[in-house]
């Protein structure tokens, strides 16, 4: 039987966590007050719209025909907790809870900010054929005169919402952490790309998005790791012994 640690994080792997969610938002904030955005929506779009919008790779392949494939692997998921299977067998049960539940909780943080967001998508600015004003998703409260609900990329997260993958496994198994993170990352960078080219995002609500889920994953672990550090391990549960009749 495969034995589980349910010690908490170590102070150097957490320190790394802690850096790398740092260093995520410190790019994120240069990259949104470079400019790169516009830039970037100007290299498929024209005054005319997005040509690619309606492409059948990218509209049909990479949005419409797996928009519920995401949701396929959720209820895997949770399945998994109760009937694991493949790798999912080497985690212990908590851990298989926290990757179900940190999907839950990174897909419901960027649908709730987007429900709120007040910035409208590229497609419908001014400069490629629609009839808003670019406003940054920095000026809060300021409508830009289009439908809004843009802001960050929901169909970038059916991708980054997997992060919960590598905090689940690297207590235990580092090498399916890494894969965990490697196959989330790019999934979710994937679909980003797909609704930047048809002109439904800008990179920064992925690259936003990215940062949500991660960090969503990120409290999900902690709160996990510390219930787990204050379970008593087999050693410490001491079993009463019975005195024997006539003792």
């Amino acid at each position: 039987m495969t034995a589980y640690s349910f010690a908490g994080d170590s102070a150097p792997r957490a320190s790394r966590v802690f850096l790398a969610t740092l260093l995520g938002l410190a790019l994120l904030l240069a990259w949104d007050h470079s400019g790169l955005d516009l830039w970037m929506a100007h290299g498929f779009g024209t005054p005319a719209g997005f040509p690619l919008e309606d492409h059948w790779f990218w509209r049909g392949t990479l949005h419409d025909d797996i928009r519920w494939l995401p949701w396929g692997v959720e209820l895997a998921l949770l399945a998994a907790v109760v009937r694991p299977f493949g790798a999912l067998r080497r985690l212990a049960v908590e851990r298989r809870v926290q990757l179900a539940l940190t999907t839950l909780v990174s897909l419901l943080a960027v649908s709730t900010l987007k429900l709120h967001s007040l910035t409208s998508c590229p497609w419908e600015l001014h400069e490629f054929g629609g009839t808003v004003a670019y406003v940054s998703h920095w000026a809060w409260g300021v409508h830009d005169g289009g439908s809004g609900g843009c802001f960050p990329a929901g169909h970038a997260s059916a991708g980054f919402a997997f992060l919960g993958g590598f905090f689940a496994f690297r207590h235990a198994r580092p090498r399916a952490a890494r894969r965990w993170l490697a196959g989330a990352l790019l999934a979710g960078f994937i679909l980003g790309l797909a609704q930047q080219v048809r002109g439904a995002h800008y990179m920064s609500h992925t690259l936003w998005t990215a940062w949500l889920c991660w960090v969503s994953a990120a409290l999900v672990d902690n709160i996990v790791s510390q219930m787990l550090s204050q379970k008593p391990s087999p050693a410490q549960v001491q079993v009463p012994v019975l005195a024997a009749p006539g003792s």
